[in-house]
């Protein structure tokens, strides 16, 4: 069978046409380089070289052929060589991260993979929108190998998740709501209205700050809408539906139909998590959890 090492030695040799000089660069005795290339004449059934004293050594047809092919050979398993170094660091793969709207909304997510491709730009990755539930579920099945979500107090077994990210509350009110001809709004202001959560199937997130608000202001939620996503409820508020808690940086999301309001007593703070499985993960998604979370640090160190 064909070995890389017999391919190596003829390319050298159809390169100089001349036996000393090809084992000179191959640093071996010219016999050697000799039986390799008889060897490898045997295995291909015809002879590769025309060998006559008198006349410079030179390619046959059949070796030109050979010569070229194993020249690609060589060069093809030089890049394997290459791509599994490269895997092995990181700086080659695909990684597949879910965010909640708010991640792409405060820019994190554009901060993470710009700082990241710029140390790997050749590594692949994939931005899927999900909620925190579907993204929880996503990644311990290994659909997802990252996930920017909202912290829970307690995570399915196997998954880990470090705070990330954090900003303050708003509420997002139509524009011709009554609550808008106050100057300021407080949190008793909020007793009797309605709220649109973007929460459908958990209890935990924006249904638990809805509680925590309530309680501050003295009142009880008197309706909760549930709906998908943040889009939805905030075009339900547009419509005059209700209200809904909002991450700051959400404010400029169908800012002409809505106004976005900070409330005074409302010092809760809302966070992101970066979750990942406890094991199994590719050096590409270990090299991207890392950067994240030195830019956390790093961005932490400035504040």
């Amino acid at each position: 069978m064909t070995d890389t090492r017999q391919l190596r030695y003829f390319v050298a040799l159809a390169d100089h046409l001349h036996f000393a000089k090809a084992a000179d660069e191959l640093g071996i005795a010219q016999s050697a380089l000799s039986v390799q290339v008889l060897k490898l004449e045997k295995e291909v059934g015809a002879r590769l070289l025309n060998r006559n004293k008198r006349q410079p050594v030179s390619l046959t047809e059949v070796g030109r052929m050979v010569y070229e092919e194993a020249t690609a050979a060589l060069q093809h398993v030089t890049r394997v060589g290459q791509v599994g170094r490269l895997a092995a660091r990181g700086q080659l793969g695909f990684v597949r991260i879910g965010s909640v709207a708010s991640g792409v909304s405060s820019g994190l997510v554009n901060r993470m993979l710009k700082d990241f491709r710029s140390t790997h730009p050749d590594v692949v990755v994939e931005l899927v929108g999900m909620d925190t539930p579907r993204q929880l579920e996503a990644l311990a099945a290994g659909e997802i190998d990252l996930a920017i979500l909202r912290p829970r107090r307690k995570y399915p077994s196997g998954l880990s998740a470090t705070i990330i990210h954090n900003e303050r509350l708003m509420v997002a009110i139509a524009e011709d709501h009554p609550l808008n001809s106050k100057v300021k709004l407080n949190v008793s202001d909020l007793a009797n209205e309605t709220f649109i959560t973007p929460q459908l199937r958990e209890d935990e997130g924006f249904s638990l700050t809805l509680e925590r608000l309530a309680v501050s202001g003295g009142f009880s939620v008197a309706t909760e809408i549930r709906v998908q996503d943040f889009i939805s409820a905030l075009t339900m508020a547009s419509a005059g539906y209700g209200l809904v808690l909002v991450p700051e940086s959400m404010q400029f999301l169908m800012s002409r139909a809505l106004r976005y309001r900070p409330v005074s007593g409302l010092e809760e703070n809302v966070y992101l998590a970066l979750a990942r499985r406890s094991r199994e993960y590719s050096p590409a998604t270990r090299a991207l959890l890392d950067s994240a979370l030195a830019n956390v640090k790093i961005s932490a160190s400035r504040a």
